[in-house]
């Protein structure tokens, strides 16, 4: 039963009154409510007596993605079985599977891409690969750039020439990504989104570089590579105060009128010195740096510490 349709007070009536029936046929009936988290509390109520005592041959399975919103007196009454996302290391095999049984070529890192917008769900993995495999040509299969046009997301090469002008501290470089970001139409939230995770794979090559592909499951071997060469680009201090930054500019664009001014103040932040106040994680480097050189003066001595002895008798 569609509880979407059908999760009014009448329909879990009728519903109470077809489970009492004993089956013709098999050992038990069950009863599958989709959506459940749409049954009303009416609706909730005229079932709950029959989920309390059910008869020996029925069966209940209520599937919701907000079970929170179902009844508590349901869910005290019910065992509760979670469906886990599907891991990118699992759903990647198998949509190579199916690409391959299909005789559908696709290029490298298209599925990836397909993985990371289903959101670990197989059902919507698949549906994403069909529009891909709709729109794609009969000859070639699906390239990179169709997926990368179709799914909404930046482009690899765009984020490494990103990259490249942040570790060079290259302005107009980095401007004129930001630029084409705004020309081409893609949304501004989403090119922010794509540079954390960037920066998040940096900062795990760089902490792990020998275990880094078991970490960063389905990306390829190629990408691997170019992320640990980028990676050497950088102190650690300056990617994390980087994702620091760029998180910090995601949070505010929400509802943001002028989101291409958000993106070049974020290329002005990440241009200024990581030691710098105002620059990517500034302050807290900034006053590491200034406790650091303090401890060593004290260390020292202190070159302008009083020291015993220096106290003169005043004439009277």
């Amino acid at each position: 039963m569609d509880a979407a349709s059908h999760g009014g007070v009448d329909h879990a009536r009728d519903l109470r009154e077809r489970a009492t029936l004993a089956p013709v046929r098999d050992r038990y009936k069950i009863f599958i409510i989709d959506e459940a988290h749409m049954v009303t509390r009416e609706g909730f109520n005229a079932l709950l007596k029959i989920v309390e005592e059910p008869p020996e041959h029925i069966k209940f399975i209520f599937a919701t993605t907000e079970p929170n919103k179902v009844l508590g007196t349901i869910r005290s009454r019910t065992h509760h079985y979670p469906f886990r996302l599907v891991p990118p290391e699992v759903l990647l095999p198998y949509l190579e599977k199916l690409c391959g049984e299909e005789n559908v070529p696709v290029e490298s890192g298209v599925l990836q891409l397909v993985i990371r917008a289903g959101g670990g769900s197989v059902r919507d993995s698949l549906s994403i690969l069909d529009q891909l495999i709709a729109g794609a040509n009969t000859e070639s299969g699906i390239s990179y750039d169709r997926a990368v046009a179709l799914l909404g997301y930046t482009h690899a090469q765009l984020l490494d020439n990103v990259i490249d002008a942040f570790s060079a501290q290259d302005a107009p470089s980095l401007f004129e990504a930001v630029s084409r970001v705004v020309a081409t139409g893609q949304d501004p939230r989403r090119f922010v989104e794509d540079l954390l995770e960037r920066l998040r794979d940096l900062i795990v090559v760089q902490a792990v570089p020998q275990n880094a592909a078991q970490i960063l499951q389905g990306v390829p071997a190629d990408q691997i590579e170019r992320l640990k060469a980028q990676a050497q680009a950088f102190a650690t201090a300056q990617l994390t105060g980087a994702a620091s930054t760029v998180n910090e500019v995601l949070n505010s664009m929400t509802g943001a009128t002028n989101p291409q001014l958000q993106l070049e103040l974020l290329c002005a932040r990440l241009l200024v010195p990581a030691g710098s106040p105002g620059g990517a994680g500034g302050d807290l480097t900034a006053l590491t740096s200034r406790l650091d050189a303090l401890e060593r003066r004290l260390a020292a001595g202190g070159a302008g510490a009083p020291q015993r002895g220096d106290a003169r008798e005043i004439p009277q």
